[in-house]
């Protein structure tokens, strides 16, 4: 099963970030940290829809796409209603803050255009880095899949038993046992030994088998069924290793 990372540190360690940024850039103009700070609260629910919006919506389904056309014109909607939703910010947010007696505000509180020059620019700073992130992760998934394309090309599972070379037919494999150094395979008809390490085997096999345990590999095409701890195949009962439960049920799932 191919699976994306997502660190979510990273996105709070960068929106940290962005409220100490803001904060700094707008306290200074101000002379008011701690208003700077109000309104920054008040301001980063657009920040942060405008950002993911972008990145898990715009990005995916149209630039990565090469849906170019449609990109470009969905980010500037975007922009604009980013900038709508800004100012209504600006607006309540001077009155939430004036009924504070904020007083000391200077003049420069006003200046929409730092504001909007700020915020997009961390704003599409996160998206950048984020869009590379998502590219480098399609290019690792193509490249996995081009991986998985090149063992299917093979429809069998060629090892050495009793110093000779058996291709054994995917579809006829059951399940594969681990004999310390040894392997077995079950098929439909017959087990064959080879003398090869079941971690070895497993990098060579196909996404159409499944380590469920240190010492099981089976044919997710052979299931009959699965509980919390156990899954038959044909009619054998093989043990769910408490390391690989969590994997296997994901990828059962996703099948």
């Amino acid at each position: 099963m191919i699976k994306k990372s997502s660190n979510p540190y990273y996105h709070i360690a960068y929106w940290l970030f962005v409220i100490l940024v803001l904060t700094l850039v707008f306290g200074l103009s101000w002379r008011n940290n701690l208003a700077a700070f109000f309104f920054i609260s008040m301001l980063l629910p657009v920040v942060l829809g405008t950002s993911y919006f972008f990145n898990y919506v715009l990005v995916p389904k149209y630039y990565l796409k090469k849906q170019i056309v449609k990109f470009v014109l969905y980010s500037i909607y975007t922009i604009i209603i980013s900038l709508y939703l800004e100012m209504v910010v600006l607006m309540f947010s001077f009155i939430y803050i004036g009924n504070f007696s904020f007083y000391n505000l200077d003049p420069n509180a006003s200046d929409t255009i730092l504001l909007a020059v700020i915020l997009y620019l961390l704003v599409f700073v996160g998206s950048f880095l984020l869009m590379i992130r998502q590219i480098r992760e399609n290019q690792q998934l193509i490249l996995q899949l081009q991986s998985e394309n090149n063992k299917m090309k093979k429809l069998f599972l060629e090892i050495m038993s009793n110093r000779k070379i058996v291709k054994i037919p995917y579809n006829e494999i059951v399940y594969i046992e681990s004999l310390s150094d040894y392997i077995r395979v079950n098929t439909v008809n017959e087990q064959i030994i080879s003398k090869e390490k079941i971690s070895n085997l497993a990098s060579r096999l196909p996404d159409i088998f499944l380590r469920i345990h240190r010492s099981f590999i089976i044919n997710k095409e052979k299931i009959k069924s699965i509980s919390y701890n156990e899954v038959t195949v044909d009619d054998v009962i093989l043990n769910i290793g408490r390391s690989y439960r969590k994997e296997v049920k994901e990828t059962l799932n996703n099948k």
